[in-house]
């Protein structure tokens, strides 16, 4: 499965006001279940669209904040490769202010947790 990106404001808009929320220790997302609509997409395959939102809330610093994205992004990334029949879903990712200076293994816990979570609460096809 690949790992695509979130990309266009409409589109990171509509799942941050329309998306369902999840929170975990680390982070918190919102989800929508199936492709985004956007030209550039291929809905003939499965993927996970994801988006990551880090403001200056988030800390003041660029680099502190690219930083979280890239963690984030990497956990997806090898969480993913553990579930191989995942549903397409567009996720944006909200990180919290801990994520900066928690460990690495605390936010891959996190990504599993909302990756198993939105697994289990896929809409099934008859």
């Amino acid at each position: 499965m690949k790992l695509e990106r979130l990309r266009g404001r409409k589109i990171v808009s509509r799942v941050q006001q329309k998306g369902i929320l999840w929170k975990g220790k680390h982070l918190q997302a919102r989800y929508i279940y199936g492709h985004p609509r956007h030209p550039a997409v291929r809905t003939d395959r499965p993927g996970v669209f994801v988006g990551t939102l880090g403001s200056t809330k988030l800390s003041k610093s660029a680099v502190e904040r690219n930083r979280m994205r890239r963690r984030t992004r990497e956990a997806l990334r090898t969480s993913l490769k553990a579930m191989p029949d995942f549903p397409t879903v567009q996720l944006l990712i909200l990180p919290r202010s801990s994520s900066l200076s928690c460990p690495f293994a605390e936010i891959q816990t996190d990504i599993s947790a909302l990756l198993t979570f939105l697994h289990a609460r896929s809409p099934k096809k008859a």
